[in-house]
Formats: structure tokens, C-alpha cells, sequence
């Protein structure tokens, strides 16, 4: 784990709540983006809290900038604009910092798994409010498509509509460990981090149209 909030408190009572966990070792702590990203290139931890508003560089421009570890934000701010900014910049979760102990410590153990703590309705419903009531150019094109096969677009389609990997398997007659794969192939092609990644692709790009 790699800590990453500009309130020293704060960052002493997650290190103190993580490293009581048996499963989770803090590896650093930042107070700003530009540490973070430094950080999180020479300790490569496997997930990142990260807070929004910071000096210098801000925690959304910092995930934009990290690859490689999941990053869960953790913020003071329950707003859309922020929740949008982060999962679009490649953050796996959003939880505000009221969020219970217990809850939070789970929600690391799933961004960690690779799963994602927005439900893709909830990026339905963030995604149809910034790009579907704006008359804004959508921000990808269609043809950042083409590396895809026809059938991985057909699972991106269903990932965008919300489907499970057991859901896209019994609509296209697949087994579900072949829906696995496409969507492990999908997210490398395209590279993106999780399936919340792949929603907000799908309806940038066009796949997928607000409302439909």
C-alpha cells in the first residue's frame, strides 16, 4: 500500500489502520502528487489511496500519470465531477473518507483483486450526465476500435451495458472462462485498467450511446 494524502494525521491513522490488517504492508506515504508518482514508480506498491485535492499535482492528474498499481481514491468531496475525473484518469474505486473501517479495508482487498468499487450503473449514470447532456465532441473515435476483433466488441458492448462475465457468456454461448479472456484481451489492447475503464471507453468512443 502506498498512502497518499496531504494531512499527516490522516495518513498516520491509515497506517495505523492498514498495518493491524494481516494481509496489507504500507511501503510509503506521500503529501502531495508529484511524490506519489515518484513514489509509486520506486516502490511499486499494489494499491494507492489517494486523495484529491493536494498541492502541486492534484490526485487525479497523479493517477492519470501512474500505471501499473490500482488506485482507490479517498476523498473529503462527494461530487460528480470528482467521481467522473477519477474513474476517467484510471482510478479502480472512489470512497469518501467517512467511510467505515471495515468497509474500507474490504474495498482495498477488491480493488487489489482487480475488481472495481463503482458499480458500472453508477458509470452509466456519471457518464450520461457528462457526455450524454453535452453537445461536446465525444473525446475518443470509433476507430481507436479497430484493434478489436468483432467478437470483442461484442463483449465491450455488453461490459458497457453492465453485463456480468456469467451474463455476456449465456448471450453470446460462450463459457464464461472464455469470457474471461476477452475481456483480459480487451483491457490489454486498449489498456485500460478495469472493466470501469471499459465502460467509460465504450460510451467515449461511441459504442455505447447515453440513453440507449
Amino acid at each position: 500500500m502506498l498512502l497518499v494524502d496531504d494531512q499527516t494525521l490522516l495518513r498516520a491513522g491509515l497506517r495505523m489502520l492498514l498495518e493491524n490488517a494481516d494481509d496489507m504492508d504500507v511501503v510509503g506515504e506521500a503529501g502531495d502528487g508529484v511524490a506519489a508518482i515518484t513514489l509509486a514508480a520506486e516502490t511499486r506498491p499494489d494499491v494507492i489511496l489517494m486523495d484529491v485535492r493536494m498541492p502541486e499535482v492534484d490526485g487525479i492528474e497523479a493517477t492519470r500519470r501512474i500505471s501499473g498499481p490500482r488506485i482507490l481514491i479517498l476523498t473529503t468531496f462527494d461530487l460528480d465531477e470528482y467521481v467522473y475525473a477519477a474513474l476517467r484518469a484510471g482510478a479502480s474505486g472512489f470512497l469518501l473518507k467517512d467511510t467505515l473501517a471495515a468497509d474500507l479495508l474490504s474495498a482495498i482487498r477488491a480493488v487489489a483483486r482487480g475488481d472495481a468499487i463503482v458499480a458500472p450503473s453508477v458509470t452509466r449514470r456519471l457518464i450520461e450526465r457528462h457526455i450524454g447532456s453535452s453537445g461536446d465532441p465525444l473525446p475518443r473515435t470509433e476507430a481507436e476500435l479497430r484493434v478489436l476483433t468483432d467478437r470483442e466488441r461484442e463483449v465491450l458492448e455488453l461490459i458497457a451495458r453492465g453485463r456480468s462475465n456469467a451474463e455476456i457468456a449465456g448471450r453470446l454461448f460462450l463459457t464464461e472462462g472464455t469470457v474471461k479472456g476477452h475481456v483480459s484481451r480487451i483491457l490489454t489492447k486498449l489498456g485500460l485498467r478495469d472493466r470501469v475503464q471499459a465502460v467509460i471507453f465504450s460510451y467515449e468512443c461511441g459504442l455505447v450511446r447515453a440513453g440507449s
